[in-house]
């Protein structure tokens, strides 16, 4: 079946806080991205430790890019964000894109969040939270993948009790493979996905295109026994992923600190 935009999609965003795109990557174009994404993971694996979960962006790596640019060249992509967007907003610039992968030695799942939050005032991110033109971002996974949790409606509003007292519990913190029973270790991290009111796991197949806004609590969770290739995106207008690219360079000088 191909790939149809609906008002769904527009009501979905706009309501929920994401959408899913199902079955927007075609065949042809998820073999040739699992490719060249095999050989990212490999190059990143061997640069850092085995619970590295990400390489980004695609553009720094020494692969064939031409699959991920036929990817921002999507005619039924191009369809879509212009009815749930704008045809201003623009994805798959390779300078931002990149892919996540799973880690190799145990589960692990981030913390809840909100993106950027810590780097603005709450004026400005009650101005965020109401601008839909700054977009959204995109796991677009290349296997089925349960990854991604979201709590539906926290795009629009400020934070409940139960979202401000779960924001104050520390994710399961990172161990090594011989320091318990992984399946331990799963639990744990599914247990603190779940403990989030509301919150829904988006449960992507492959060549699905899950759009949410980064604004909304959401987090990632893996296991390494998963396979996991999953473009991660922005679709944004011009003057966003200029905000967007000066983030992620603050994050990656914090990480590095």
């Amino acid at each position: 079946m191909s790939f149809k935009v609906s008002d769904r999609h527009l009501e979905e965003f706009f309501s929920l806080g994401y959408t899913v795109f199902r079955g927007l990557l075609p065949p042809s174009l998820i073999t040739d991205l699992r490719r060249e994404c095999e050989r990212g993971r490999e190059l990143v694996q061997a640069r850092h430790h085995g619970q590295v979960q990400r390489f980004q962006p695609v553009s720094a790596f020494d692969i064939d890019h031409r699959p991920f640019q036929d990817y921002a060249q999507l005619p039924e992509l191009r369809m879509a964000i212009d009815k749930v967007l704008s045809p201003r907003h623009s994805w798959g610039n390779l300078d931002w894109l990149g892919v996540l992968i799973e880690p190799q030695e145990a589960s692990w799942c981030t913390q809840w969040h909100r993106d950027a939050r810590e780097l603005v005032s709450d004026q400005e991110w009650s101005e965020r939270l109401r601008d839909f033109s700054l977009g959204g971002q995109v796991n677009c996974p290349l296997y089925d993948d349960p990854s991604t949790w979201f709590v539906p409606g926290s795009h629009l509003r400020g934070d409940t009790d139960g979202e401000r007292a779960m924001s104050a519990v520390p994710n399961p913190p990172p161990q090594g493979a011989n320091e318990a029973p992984d399946t331990a270790r799963e639990r744990a991290c599914m247990d603190y996905c779940r403990a989030m009111p509301n919150a829904v796991c988006l449960n992507l197949a492959a060549g699905d295109y899950a759009l949410y806004r980064p604004f909304g609590w959401h987090l990632g969770n893996y296991t390494p026994y998963r396979k996991r290739a999953a473009l991660h995106d922005g679709v944004n207008e011009p003057e966003a992923l200029e905000q967007w690219m000066n983030w992620l360079k603050t994050a990656r000088a914090s990480r590095r600190s």
